[in-house]
């Protein structure tokens, strides 16, 4: 028997006698979860036929077997084009979504590789990093197009894949092939920071959401403030959460009038692009990983919000050279212009001082596990604000 794959609190183990029935992987020898994420779980699985990463699609709002098998067609096609991804195995009869007992599983290769914050890349592997997300925006372009029409810009041709191409079956891999335990919580997309009941479900064509309210920010900064004063006993996050709860409602009064219209040109991105996403093998990246979020949105935006993760360092500033490496290499391989990078740097800021995820699932949900990321974050919206045109210049030169 495998040992169990139940990791502490989670109650559902995945079925693997009968999820294994289904494709030719051989009999689990062992199991273990090395990923729970925000939305979804995985595991680490070896058989007698070799090592495999399982994913079990739990959240409601990305479990539709239609909308993952979207993505998962859409994962293969990039493959094609030599775009680094991880396209699941197929099962006996073709299909490569599994639903057993309810739930939806999908098994691909496990892929060896780490993941790199921004401060372990040089300033040449954040070009490429850049080059490789405009690749994927126009390679999902022309893939979504291909396969059934898509709301993007107009006809993009076949793109060049990124060097190396990765390999669709993979060596054994490392331990730390994916984020396992202790691995900072990821940054919940715009969508995940609404009710379920808000939520566009992953992979339908999806547009920009309208800007936040700065009426309903100031009432949000509200009530936060009086759940700080109400918790009991009192420490050392409060003392922050207040700091900058209060001073995000100076500066939005200051800035209450720069609220920005909505989004620029649409297309289809990855939807959640930040280091715990991406696997590199040595230098190069090997796959992009987690297409939960696949949709329509404004492409410029996810280029920008995956730079202010990328490039955050822990005093809260950003890492500006770096970064306008990356955003060079970005336009170029999007065939973005650079009015459209800077449009999208004063959304991304704009949603950014509106934002308090992390303070209600510290002070609404009792979920602590963003905490750690809390003191950067929310220095970092003082400094970009302090910083605008020198950020603004970064994604525009």
């Amino acid at each position: 028997m495998p040992r169990s794959c139940v990791p502490p609190l989670v109650l559902h183990a995945p079925p693997l006698g009968a999820l294994l029935r289904r494709y030719a992987a051989g009999t689990a020898l062992t199991c273990e979860p090395v990923d729970e994420g925000l939305l979804n779980r995985g595991y680490r699985l070896r058989t007698t036929r070799g090592r495999y990463f399982l994913k079990h699609h739990f959240d409601p709002d990305t479990a539709d077997p239609a909308s993952i098998a979207r993505q998962h067609r859409a994962t293969e096609r990039l493959a094609d084009l030599g775009v680094p991804v991880a396209p699941p195995l197929p099962g006996r009869d073709g299909r490569t979504v599994a639903v057993v007992g309810g739930h939806a599983y999908a098994l691909h290769p496990w892929i060896d590789g780490r993941h790199r914050h921004g401060a372990q890349l040089t300033p040449g592997q954040c070009g490429r990093l850049g080059a490789l997300l405009g690749v994927v925006h126009a390679s999902l372009e022309h893939v979504m197009r291909t396969a059934h029409g898509s709301r993007g810009r107009g006809p993009v041709p076949p793109p060049r894949g990124p060097e190396p191409a990765p390999a669709r079956r993979t060596a054994p891999p490392e331990p730390a092939a994916r984020a396992g335990a202790g691995a900072p919580v990821e940054p919940p997309t715009a969508a995940e920071r609404t009710t379920p009941a808000e939520r566009t479900p992953p992979g339908e064509a999806a547009v920009a959401s309208a800007s936040p309210e700065a009426a309903d920010t100031f009432a949000l900064i509200d009530d936060l403030l009086a759940r700080v004063r109400r918790h009991r006993p009192a420490d050392s996050f409060d003392e922050l959460a207040r700091h900058r709860l209060l001073e995000r409602r100076t500066l939005l009064e200051r800035h209450a009038d720069r609220r920005p219209p909505h989004g620029g040109p649409v297309g289809w991105v990855h939807g959640d692009f930040h280091p715990f996403n991406l696997l590199y093998r040595g230098d190069a990246p090997a796959a992009i990983v987690d297409w939960d979020r696949l949709g329509v949105q404004p492409r410029a935006e996810e280029a920008v919000r995956a730079a202010a993760i990328f490039f955050v360092r822990p005093d809260g500033t950003l890492d500006l050279p770096k970064a306008r490496q990356y955003a060079r290499a970005y336009r170029h391989a999007a065939g973005a212009t650079p009015s459209e990078l800077a449009a999208a740097v004063h959304r991304v800021w704009w949603e950014r001082l509106n934002d308090f995820w992390m303070l209600r699932w510290h002070y609404e949900r009792g979920d602590t596990r963003a905490d750690s990321q809390f003191p950067a974050a929310s220095a970092l919206v003082v400094w970009w604000t302090r910083e605008y045109d020198a950020v603004c210049g970064t994604f525009a030169d």
